[in-house]
């Protein structure tokens, strides 16, 4: 049964000045916003709701609030890594039906890749049951979930350079895309190895940039925008903080949250017509397709191989070329969201996927340490 909306993104912008280094965190987020405001039908001074996450402020809402000049009723700052964002979509949606707020903004921001170049190191508390072993994170403990899947099942790296092979294609058809060159299995498997059995090209890229939501009730949005997009369900977890402490190695935190998300949104698996997942490495890829139930967990390997997530496949995954090809500035779900409501609006040029009217987004945090899913639907959702 399909299911009533629980929120409407009204504006959705990715900030202008990327790998520039002329801004802090603060600043660029505050740049996405202005531009997803000016698509919103609101005002800044209407804003009355803020969600960040950051890996750079203690507070970040107060921060960017004193950037924009606003004072909203309602703040969440609730970090669970990477998909923070995804999960404040939900917390939206609760304060908003609540009458805590009733247009808010969801924000995030890094600065990593000019952080690298000045040697300033983002805010980030140690892992101290695992740093005395000297792992270089989050690489190293995907790393093991890997070559963990391996062995369990006998999921190859070709079929992980599968992955980043197909996000490749995808960026090829994105003029905004950091990496364009074509690239092959061999290519991936030639590559230098960063931790084994993981090579350089199975890693995503680091990158900075923004991104901002402007979100209020479905009623509202209907007389402040041409084109909504509009949630329909939403999930969230933790399931460890410590890749010590992980239920196993190859069971993703998608397969507590997307069932529930799908549930809620009144939805099947099979309507949805593009999935924008986490793709920090080509094994959560891997992982996030199975946890999804797009197949049992330890197909995944088989189901990527022959081709079937690249463009013109009948799964179309990561359509924008994902973190492994496109951007990954910090904490990716604000990214998947973005690309996910391009699809969704028709603007995503060559890469648009025909008649897309169901996005699915997923997103990890931490070393598959949280999860998030969200469904979201095309304007033409709500007659």
């Amino acid at each position: 049964m399909r299911n009533e909306p629980i929120l409407a993104i009204i504006g959705a912008s990715a900030s202008a000045s990327e790998d520039q280094g002329i801004y802090s965190s603060a600043g660029l987020m505050a740049e996405a916003v202005v531009a997803a405001v000016a698509q919103s039908g609101v005002k800044r001074s209407q804003i009355d709701g803020l969600l960040s996450a950051s890996a750079y402020y203690y507070m970040p809402t107060p921060t960017l609030a004193e950037y924009l000049g606003i004072r909203p009723s309602y703040t969440d700052s609730t970090t669970i890594g990477g998909c923070s964002n995804i999960a404040h979509l939900r917390h939206a949606a609760f304060a908003i039906d609540s009458g805590a707020c009733d247009v808010a903004v969801i924000a995030h921001a890094s600065t990593q890749r000019s952080d690298g170049k000045r040697r300033v190191k983002s805010m980030s508390e140690p892992l101290a049951y695992e740093l005395p072993y000297g792992p270089l994170w989050p690489i190293a403990g995907y790393a093991m979930i890997a070559r963990r899947h391996m062995h369990e099942f006998g999921t190859t790296s070709e079929q992980l350079a599968e992955v980043a092979v197909a996000a490749r294609k995808w960026a090829l058809l994105n003029p905004g895309a950091r990496w364009t060159e074509p690239i092959t299995a061999a290519d991936v498997l030639a590559s230098p190895m960063i931790a084994e059995p993981l090579h350089r090209l199975d890693c995503c890229m680091v990158t900075d940039g923004a991104g901002a939501l402007v979100v209020t009730s479905p009623e509202r949005a209907r007389d402040l925008c041409e084109n909504p997009v509009y949630v329909l369900g939403g999930a969230e977890t933790h399931v460890a903080r410590n890749v010590s402490q992980l239920p196993d190695f190859v069971t993703a935190p998608a397969t507590i949250t997307a069932p529930k998300a799908l549930r809620q949104a009144g939805v099947e698996l099979s309507d949805i017509d593009n999935f924008q997942v986490y793709d920090a490495f080509t094994i959560t890829t891997l992982q996030i397709l199975e946890g999804l139930g797009l197949c049992p967990i330890g197909e995944g390997g088989a189901f990527v191989e022959d081709g079937r997530t690249r463009p013109g496949g009948s799964t179309p995954v990561n359509t924008s070329g994902g973190g492994l090809s496109y951007r990954h500035p910090g904490m990716l779900g604000m990214t998947l969201l973005l690309e996910a409501v391009a699809q969704l609006r028709r603007e995503a040029g060559d890469r648009q996927v025909e008649d897309s009217m169901l996005s699915l987004v997923h997103g990890l945090g931490g070393v598959q340490m949280s999860g998030a899913t969200a469904i979201l639907a095309g304007p033409g959702w709500v007659g």
